[in-house]
């Protein structure tokens, strides 16, 4: 019964490394969607998303019949369950990032950003690339120090986040009102992709250690690796 479990379990496993670097590409196909006003791309991300979500039906589907069947304890249930939790997560950043990448295709050929405010949402995509190398990485690693650095680090992209309401409430930067618009629904977007790959950092760290990094929401984030 082990040897079945555990061949069952790589399957599903295949199956959420297949997702994660589907979320990396759709991230970076909205990036250039929206930064590099790319219709194509838009199109790109929006046309995969469908993908992402089977992948996501398949391996619930897949680790529910694992619980039914296998019946797994301890250290086995943990995977399984975050398993199901990861998938979950990542068929929401494939939605967000096929959000960005409609906005961007609606306003083709003009940029749904003015030019204010683009300085700021190539941070915000910059450190998205970064993330999301770093969550592929994790996922195939199960590498709980690249989990907890994503976790560290996503003040950053908080930061940059408060800088795009300062645009859109600032009067001196002349806007049409759907770019106000674009501007805070665009940055809320960018900023839940990284929430997300903060909470499947979370999970990682999980499977990895069996301590879950959100029970703890001091500042000082105790109990992990600087």
């Amino acid at each position: 019964m082990r040897v079945i479990f555990n061949e069952e379990m790589k399957a599903v496993a295949d199956d959420l490394d297949h997702m994660a670097q589907n979320v990396r590409k759709a991230i970076r196909g909205a990036g250039e969607a929206l930064l590099g006003t790319n219709v194509e791309a838009a199109q790109a991300v929006i046309d995969g998303d469908a993908e992402l979500d089977a992948l996501q039906e398949s391996v619930v589907d897949q680790c529910v019949k694992l619980l039914a069947k296998q019946n797994p304890v301890a250290t086995d249930l943990r995977v399984v369950v975050s398993t199901m939790r990861l998938a979950i997560t990542f068929e929401r950043m494939g939605d967000l990032a096929k959000h960005v990448a409609e906005a961007s295709r609606r306003a083709y050929p003009a940029s749904p950003l003015p030019e204010e405010a683009k300085n700021a949402f190539t941070q915000m995509q910059e450190f998205l690339d970064e993330t999301s190398d770093n969550m592929v990485a994790m996922l195939a690693d199960r590498d709980a120090k690249t989990a907890e650095r994503v976790i560290l680090d996503d003040d950053k992209l908080d930061e940059l986040h408060k800088q795009t309401f300062e645009l859109a409430l600032d009067d001196n930067v002349e806007m049409t009102r759907q770019q106000i618009i674009d501007i805070v629904l665009l940055g809320r977007f960018l900023e839940r992709l990284g929430d997300h790959a903060v909470s499947a950092a979370r999970q990682v760290v999980f499977i990895v250690s069996g301590f879950d990094p959100s029970k703890n929401p001091g500042p000082d984030k105790e109990g992990m690796t600087e």
